[in-house]
């Protein structure tokens, strides 16, 4: 059996392989299947090709001198799992081109030095250069909710520095589109909401030119302890919206129902919404509508 090294995440310079096993050896491991090619310059073992780290160690070792991870790949890197996994993103500076593939996005763009770091051997951006590139100019559920979770990472003190420090980074980006849409998605971040589903359900009420909810509100009783806490709410109308993921309410719905029938005992209106909601919001839009008013407002009584 041929003993193949670990490489990087299980991907290899071609060359590096020649030199630890020579060309006959590395041939056979190719038949056999052990190791694919990635690329004319780079080999990968088989039994790691889903695990992303390998693909885009891969990428890397493709790409060459100077190339570093961005935008989606460094945001998961550094923990944000609601980045894109589909594609390997890296900047390569404007003096390199790199043929391209379809699983892999290529971005011209010279670093400074200080926005570059190592994570498990490979370099990616900064988590705060990742998020602020995503906000400007990735799918707009997706980079709020990368952008929720970078800020969830922080102490909740730290929090506003570290947005502000993005609006900066964002108002100076060298290219100005997105800017805006960029500085839109910042004010929404707060690091509060539990999943990127709710981030995802924030960004379609607001947009929708609902007022902005406050993200896990609490709800005290008379003597100011927690009762419960609100995925999002707007207490001025005592209005709770409330997301029901598959994995945290499965098996749940009699508890949901207490916690619904107390939440109205105490002046609420409990609004839920779910998976098929984020597909078409039409039917929350008109709940919402007919607590809050403005958009989706429905006619009854008229």
């Amino acid at each position: 059996m041929i003993e193949i090294p670990e490489g990087l995440h299980g991907a290899h310079a071609r060359t590096d392989l020649i030199a630890h096993l020579g060309t006959l050896e590395l041939r056979r491991a190719i038949a056999e299947g052990s190791l694919v090619s990635y690329s004319r310059t780079v080999v990968v073992a088989r039994a790691r090709m889903a695990d992303f780290r390998t693909r885009a160690a891969a990428a890397l070792l493709a790409a060459g001198r100077g190339a570093v991870l961005a935008g989606h790949t460094s945001a998961w890197l550094h923990g944000c799992t609601a980045a894109e996994t589909e594609r390997v993103h890296l900047f390569l500076g404007y003096d390199r081109k790199l043929r391209p593939r379809p699983d892999l996005a290529v971005h011209y763009q010279n670093l400074d030095p200080a926005d570059v770091v190592e994570l498990d051997g490979l370099p990616c951006v900064t988590l705060e250069h990742a998020i602020g590139d995503l906000l400007c100019r990735a799918v707009r559920h997706t980079a709020l909710a990368c952008a929720d979770q970078a800020l969830s990472f922080l102490r909740p003190d730290q929090r506003a520095e570290a947005k502000a420090d993005l609006a900066v980074r964002i108002a100076r980006r060298p290219d100005p589109r997105g800017r805006r849409r960029g500085a839109f998605l910042l004010d929404l971040a707060t690091g509060l909401p539990e999943s990127p589903p709710e981030s995802g359900l924030l960004l379609k009420v607001v947009e929708a030119g609902f007022p902005v909810p406050e993200a896990q509100h609490p709800v005290r009783d008379l003597d100011g302890r927690l009762v419960w806490r609100l995925d999002f709410a707007w207490p001025d109308r005592r209005v709770a919206l409330e997301y029901d993921g598959y994995a945290a309410h499965v098996g749940k719905q009699a508890e949901d129902r207490v916690r619904d029938e107390d939440l109205r005992r105490r002046g609420w209106t409990v609004i839920r919404a779910d998976v098929s909601d984020l597909r078409d919001p039409t039917r929350l839009f008109r709940r919402l509508g007919d607590e809050l008013g403005g958009p989706g407002r429905s006619t009854r009584g008229t």
